[in-house]
């Protein structure tokens, strides 16, 4: 079996010409079915959505002639810790990486103090949407995986600093796993990121009750992206006031 026939995969809608290939990296006790909905809802905008979690399948995306650009590596937890480091290091094919709720440290402890938790407690350490506990309970879950360590090595080599291609970082304001603040350092000052934090969203950012903005958020840097680097304005607001 081929890495592409291993690879869950989203595809834009018949007819449409795609815009662009995202590959998701799930994290610590997450599966690719976790982002069904997300693969869905960006496949809708006529992105490609691929989920990868092997090297040799991220590599084989990134140079695949048949991944239309920008190719961009979409990581969750741990593996935004490992988009990070891909784009640390160059990664040939890579346009630019979506990091969301980065760990910035070796671990953080269940909001019980505990050094594991039950099924409930870990869904609601990552989550308030039952759509999203009802799509990640399932085979492949792997409860209290947020207790464990972050290799260190993996957080070494997630230079953020060493990164040229452009970042968006998606936080959540209640992430009790990588906290807002310690987050909103490790990004502070980093040319081509912008960091976009989420109100009321906990640690699995992409699949929280926000989970529609979080995606608005995300085509509306791809279309940015799409149009240059440098990520021109699209949507601008205007100063106004009443006629005088």
């Amino acid at each position: 079996m081929t890495h592409a026939e291993t690879i869950h995969a989203w595809n834009e809608p018949e007819g449409i010409h795609p815009r662009g290939t995202l590959i998701v990296l799930p994290g610590r006790g997450e599966h690719p079915g976790a982002y069904e909905r997300f693969g869905r809802r960006l496949a809708t905008d006529a992105y490609r959505v691929r989920i990868a979690t092997e090297p040799g399948q991220v590599a084989e995306l990134l140079l695949d002639e048949a991944s239309d650009a920008p190719r961009v590596l979409v990581g969750a937890d741990t593996g935004a810790l490992w988009a990070a480091s891909l784009a640390a290091q160059g990664a040939p094919g890579l346009d630019a990486v979506i990091l969301a709720g980065l760990p910035t440290g070796p671990a953080a402890p269940p909001a019980t103090g505990e050094r594991s938790v039950d099924r409930d407690q870990d869904l609601a350490l990552r989550s308030a949407c039952p759509t999203y506990h009802g799509l990640l309970d399932r085979d492949g879950y792997r409860p209290g995986a947020l207790a464990e360590p972050v290799p260190p090595e993996l957080l070494s080599a997630a230079d953020l600093a060493a990164i040229t291609v452009p970042v968006l970082a998606l936080h959540g304001a209640d992430d009790t796993v990588s906290p807002l603040d310690a987050a909103r350092s490790a990004y502070a000052g980093l040319p081509g990121t912008r960091f976009v934090s989420l109100a009321d969203t906990r640690h699995d950012v992409l699949n929280d009750t926000s989970h529609r903005t979080a995606a608005a958020t995300v085509v509306l840097f791809l279309e940015r992206l799409r149009l240059s680097p440098a990520l021109p304005e699209i949507a601008r607001a205007e100063p106004h006031g009443s006629a005088a």
